[in-house]
């Protein structure tokens, strides 16, 4: 389970129980900025000598910086008010209870590093 609450940029979101990782669920909290990168620096590199910097930005921001579209594309589940994050990891956690996880098993060992 996940709930992103602030940021979630890049690598560091996908290593955190993302649905790429086959998580079961996912939320994010409508503040919540899900994207490669941050705004400013994707701005800085893609718009490098720009004046109009800080107006690229808020764009940068607004179209891909939103929990909306990572919705869209099925990285989120829902986008939920922060009040109701408790009620819905309940239920999540009570309907996952039974989940069971096939064991895989190893076809070879690591070795002692």
């Amino acid at each position: 389970m996940t709930v992103i609450t602030r940021k979630a940029y890049g690598g560091a979101y996908d290593v955190m129980a993302s649905k790429h990782l086959r998580a079961d669920v996912n939320y994010a909290w409508p503040g919540a900025e899900i994207a490669v990168m941050g705004a400013k620096g994707a701005v800085e590199i893609l718009y490098h000598g720009h004046d109009d910097i800080e107006e690229r930005t808020a764009e940068y921001t607004s179209r891909f910086a939103n929990p909306l579209v990572a919705a869209q594309r099925g990285f989120v589940d829902d986008i939920i008010d922060p009040q109701d994050t408790r009620r819905l990891i309940c239920n999540d956690l009570r309907i996952l209870r039974t989940k069971k996880m096939p064991e895989i098993s190893k076809k070879h060992s690591n070795i002692p590093l």
